[in-house]
């Protein structure tokens, strides 16, 4: 019984220290562009671009390139 709850303690904080680094996974540029306010991308824990933290429901990579093209410059 008591390496059975071992166990489960391990597995516990083992789940909660991978729950909180995923959050420390956001990544954000500043960026600016002629025709827009200057605005915040990241690049969230889930993959997907959020502006001004708004989650855009698109892939990081697409909404850059797409932001790019229209030439929005992000550092």
């Amino acid at each position: 019984m008591k390496t059975t709850l071992q166990i489960l303690m391990v597995m516990t904080l083992f789940f909660i220290f991978y729950s909180c680094k995923k959050e420390d996974d956001v990544q954000c540029f500043s960026c600016t562009s002629a025709e827009t306010l200057d605005f915040e991308i990241c690049r969230e824990s889930n993959g997907n671009a959020s502006i001004n933290g708004v989650d855009t429901q698109t892939p990081y990579d697409v909404y850059l390139a797409d932001l790019q093209e229209e030439g929005v410059i992000c550092k």
